[in-house]
């Protein structure tokens, strides 16, 4: 049925060439029984359909006919790839070049070449090849420039705004012409649109600019260092940080800003991945302690977190003056407590990661907290001995902790050699926990906060070797000095 209607529609379209609105009709009918049906699309492309709709495209004096040809070619070619590799053409990118260059070609006519465009070159090599070859991917650019105007921005109603839908479509095909496969070429030209996208940035922060443009951003710059350093060199990392502080201070009001500032953030994370060394302009905005606030958001997804986490973890892989920041609010304590509480094996990783860093600093800054100035206002200045004295104490506890780590891990590995783990007695760990503890037991609370802190050890250590290797201090103490790593986990 589906292939007899298909030629019927077809010889419609031949025998109704002085009838646009009967050809609009039946390209309407054609592309709504094509879409996302491959095997429909490839009988259409066999019986000659699809290069009868090219050259009626090309040859319509209707604009209404032209349009439509133009979006039931995209969708033909979305539906079936056998269909975009017969149409993956240097001759066809230039017919979509005359659409957009026409003078009589009105918005909508252009945004359905644009979407021909992105269909070609999606998951496609060699459409990506031919989008620059014939120099369609600056127009593409050119259009990305001057669709919308920065100073006569009114987005209230971009779901009918023609210009915001043909601007929005063309940052999908810029997005689509440097990724998936990654296109290091494309990347290298479509960064010269950097300044057209910080200037927009720097103007509005609606989420109908933002997500457009951070996506585009966000892929142009993915694993390539060279776009990564040219994106700092015009500033575009301290837009982005700009922007983030000013989602955050919204985002108490807001759960859309809160949102956003994800978006912003994986933004950011993409553009310092492959050179952690860049993370240094993001130091003077305080960045790390406004992604430690939207770690905290209960409303985020565990994705969301994972990518919080990992852009936390590369500010603070090599950056001296973040690796300050995240211990002086209190990130050290949040990280191992994710560690130890969350099941999901990549949270647990981006943890891991972040945890990595503050061991690799120990040494660099433990030394240097009480001496080193941070460039405190006069307003922080009142609190800074109390702030340093704290910080003194999460560090003191954080060396605690990874000394632990490491004793245990070295016990584990010796353990692993004799084929079986084995467990210290109840009594032998409790008994440990009061000796380390005896000076501060006149003390109660401090006492107690202590024995917590060893509980969130164990715990961290059990998680990190996917073993259960001592006791819960909770647990009662075993007739044989051992625990079942089964029971261990449960009382866990």
């Amino acid at each position: 049925d589906v292939k007899t209607d298909l030629n019927l529609l077809l010889e419609c379209l031949k025998y109704q060439m002085d009838c646009p609105l009967s050809q609009k009709e039946a390209l309407i009918t054609i592309y709504s029984i094509c879409q996302q049906n491959s095997e429909a699309s490839e009988y259409f492309r066999e019986i000659g359909g699809l290069m009868f709709i090219n050259d009626l495209a090309k040859s319509s004096v209707h604009c209404i006919v032209k349009e439509a040809a133009l979006f039931t070619l995209g969708i033909i070619i979305e539906s079936n790839v056998y269909c975009q590799q017969n149409l993956c053409t240097s001759a066809f990118f230039e017919d979509l070049i005359l659409f957009l260059i026409k003078k009589d070609s009105g918005v909508n006519l252009k945004r359905m070449s644009v979407y021909v465009i992105l269909v070609l070159v999606s998951n496609n090599k060699n459409g990506q090849t031919y989008v620059r070859d014939t120099g369609c991917i600056s127009l593409l650019l050119q259009l990305f420039r001057t669709t919308l105007s920065t100073s006569e921005k009114n987005l209230s109603d971009e779901n009918t705004d023609p210009c915001y839908q043909l601007w929005s479509s063309v940052c999908s095909t810029l997005c689509a012409c440097v990724n998936n496969p990654q296109n290091e070429d494309n990347q290298n030209i479509c960064c010269s649109a950097f300044p057209y996208a910080k200037e927009w940035l720097e103007s509005c922060t609606e989420p109908e600019i933002v997500r457009p443009i951070c996506s585009f951003l966000g892929l142009t710059v993915a694993n390539n260092s060279y776009v990564q350093k040219y994106f700092v060199s015009i500033g575009g990392l301290d837009t982005l940080a700009k922007v983030l502080l000013e989602l955050m201070h919204n985002s108490c009001l807001s759960h859309s800003s809160t949102k956003l500032a994800v978006v912003v953030t994986k933004t950011l994370d993409a553009c310092i991945s492959n050179n952690s060394a860049m993370g240094v302009v993001l130091a003077k905005y305080h960045t790390v302690s406004e992604l430690l606030k939207l770690l905290s958001n209960e409303t985020l997804s565990t994705g969301e977190k994972i990518s919080i986490i990992l852009t936390i973890g590369h500010c603070t892989e090599v950056c001296e003056e973040n690796q300050c920041e995240l211990l002086q609010n209190n990130g050290l304590p949040l990280m191992i407590q994710i560690l130890t509480e969350s099941q999901d094996e990549e949270l647990i990783k981006a943890a891991t990661f972040v945890l990595q860093n503050c061991k690799q600093m120990t040494e660099q800054l433990s030394l240097k907290l009480c001496d080193n100035s941070l460039n405190l206002n006069n307003a922080e200045e009142l609190d800074v001995q109390a702030r340093k004295r704290c910080l003194q104490d999460y560090w003191k506890k954080a060396k605690e902790i990874l000394h632990r780590i490491n004793s245990i891990e070295k016990e584990h590995d010796e353990e692993k050699m004799q084929g079986e783990i084995f467990v210290e007695e109840s009594s032998v760990a409790n008994s440990e926990a009061l000796k380390s503890d005896e000076v501060n037991c006149a003390d109660p609370k401090k006492y107690t906060e202590r024995t917590q802190k060893d509980i969130c050890c164990l715990q961290l250590t059990s998680k990190l070797n996917n073993q259960v290797l001592a006791p819960s201090v909770t647990s009662a103490p075993q007739k044989n000095g051992t625990v079942n790593t089964m029971d261990a986990a449960s009382t866990r």
